[in-house]
C-alpha cells in the first residue's frame, strides 16, 4: 500500500534512504551521503512524501518525495532488499496519478535508475554537472498524455 510518510516512519526511511543511496551511486564518496543523512533527516518531515508499505503497520519499503509546489520528484528509493519487485514502478505510478507531468534529476552514472525512468516514459531534456558531487546528471521529463 502507498500512503504519507508518518512520524514514525522517519527511522527505518532513513536507514533504507542511506543504504540504498550508497549501493546506488557508489561512484560518489559515501562521506557525501552520510554527511547527508541529517539534512534529510530535516527535510522529509516537512516534504511530500509517499511511502511503500506491505500493510498499514508495517515499515516502510520505499519512498517517493514530491515538491508540494511543483512536479519535481526530489527522489525515488527503494530498501535495497526490496528492489525489483514492482515498488519503485509502484510509487512512480502513484506521482504519475497526482501529477500530469513530473521531472526529475538522475546520475548519468546510475544507469539502472536512468533505464527505469526511460521505461517509465521519461525523456532526457537536458545534461548538467551535480554543483555538490561533481558528477554527470540528466535532467529527465515526463508528460502524461
Amino acid at each position: 500500500m502507498i500512503r504519507k510518510m508518518q512520524p514514525a516512519d522517519l527511522e527505518p526511511v532513513l536507514n533504507f534512504w542511506l543504504a540504498a543511496t550508497l549501493q546506488a551511486h557508489s561512484f560518489i564518496d559515501p562521506a557525501y551521503w552520510h554527511n547527508n543523512l541529517e539534512p534529510v533527516r530535516q527535510m522529509l518531515p516537512q516534504a511530500e512524501v509517499y511511502v511503500y508499505a506491505e500493510t498499514a503497520n508495517s515499515a516502510p519499503l520505499g519512498l517517493i518525495g514530491l515538491d508540494p509546489e511543483g512536479d519535481y520528484i526530489a527522489g525515488l528509493f527503494v530498501a535495497p532488499e526490496a528492489q525489483a519487485q514492482g515498488i519503485g514502478k509502484q510509487l512512480l505510478d502513484y506521482a504519475k496519478s497526482l501529477r500530469s507531468q513530473l521531472t526529475l534529476r538522475v546520475y548519468q552514472q546510475n544507469e539502472r535508475a536512468l533505464r527505469f525512468y526511460q521505461r517509465e516514459g521519461f525523456q532526457i531534456e537536458n545534461e548538467q554537472i551535480d554543483e555538490a558531487t561533481g558528477a554527470a546528471e540528466y535532467l529527465m521529463h515526463w508528460q502524461a498524455y
